[in-house]
């Protein structure tokens, strides 16, 4: 799917039918014929295209002749407490064109398209690129405090742990905290890299919203490290309670084995072709040893609850 957009009098962008100068061009799984049509009208290589749509794509900044390459990793949700990073590629020409590739629609862009990022200007590439950095890293902050918010959750219900449903959230949160802060770290790598301005021409104005972009980005880092330690405790605890229902329960199944054992045992033993003396004439010997069999269980379990066994 191919978008173009371009900047209006007012500071946003509009959508326009026809690739031109100065416009923003949004690839998202492109066809062969919409790669061939970029290509060919703003001479970027077909190939470096086609690298974005490879989602295990790594942050990186790669010039060529006439383009530069930067890809950024951003966050994307994919199911309830899961979430994971994608690349997104970022092409700036020397021809005045601005494309961004990725293999499926990110809510990062979606900001830029309606209009939530004020004073976006198409033309200017350094001040777009740096904004996609910046929102990029808020975007990670924002997703993290769903995961906190998912923590708190799981602690709240770590007294009621009747099904693994709980620790199966729990493993795709730590597993999207590993995801995070390992792309979060590459796209301060890119961060840093642009500030030296090698990559992009930077005007003054574009050098304190790369360091604003850099805080939030060293924000959204510290917080994934502060909720993965969070997350390693509330884990340790999950598994400690699962131990020791675990052993609670053995320990009254083992008690309340002992306890029946005994009139168990002794019915066994009368059963036996034995003679039984002045027991086996009585009238109510069955009475008799059940009554006793009963007695010697309440007094076992009485032992056992004292030794706090039951």
């Amino acid at each position: 799917m191919i978008r173009i957009y371009k900047s209006n009098v007012d500071g946003f962008v509009d959508k326009i039918e026809k690739i031109e100068k100065n416009c923003w061009i949004d690839l998202v799984s492109p066809s062969i014929e919409e790669i061939d049509e970029v290509s060919n009208s703003t001479g970027v290589e077909k190939e470096l295209i086609l690298k974005m749509l490879d989602e295990e794509e790594i942050p990186r900044i790669e010039v060529e002749d006439n383009s530069t390459l930067i890809v950024i990793d951003t966050p994307i949700i994919e199911e309830k407490s899961k979430y994971s990073t994608l690349p997104l590629g970022i092409i700036f020409t020397k021809k005045d064109y601005f494309i961004t590739i990725s293999s499926r629609k990110f809510e990062l862009l979606k900001m830029f398209k309606r209009g939530k990022i004020k004073n976006l200007r198409t033309e200017q590439k350094s001040r777009f690129i740096i904004s996609l950095l910046l929102e990029n890293a808020k975007l990670y902050l924002k997703y993290l405090r769903k995961i906190d918010d998912r923590i708190d959750e799981a602690e709240n219900d770590i007294h009621s742990l009747s099904d693994n449903g709980e620790l199966i959230s729990m493993l795709s949160i730590e597993k999207s905290l590993v995801y995070f802060i390992t792309s979060l770290k590459e796209n301060k790598k890119i961060i840093e890299k642009i500030s030296k301005g090698n990559t992009i021409k930077m005007y003054e104005e574009d050098i304190d919203l790369l360091e604003d972009a850099s805080i939030e980005n060293e924000q959204a880092i510290e917080m994934a490290n502060i909720y993965r330690e969070i997350l390693s405790s509330v884990s340790n605890a999950y598994e400690s309670i699962i131990s020791n229902n675990l052993n609670t329960a053995m320990k009254i199944l083992t008690s309340i084995t002992i306890i029946f054992s005994v009139p168990t045992m002794i019915s066994s033993f009368m059963g036996m072709n034995v003679p039984l003396g002045i027991l086996g004439t009585m009238k109510y010997s069955a009475f008799i040893l059940l009554a006793a069999s009963g007695a010697l269980s309440i007094i076992i379990a009485i032992i056992l609850k004292w030794k706090k066994l039951l």
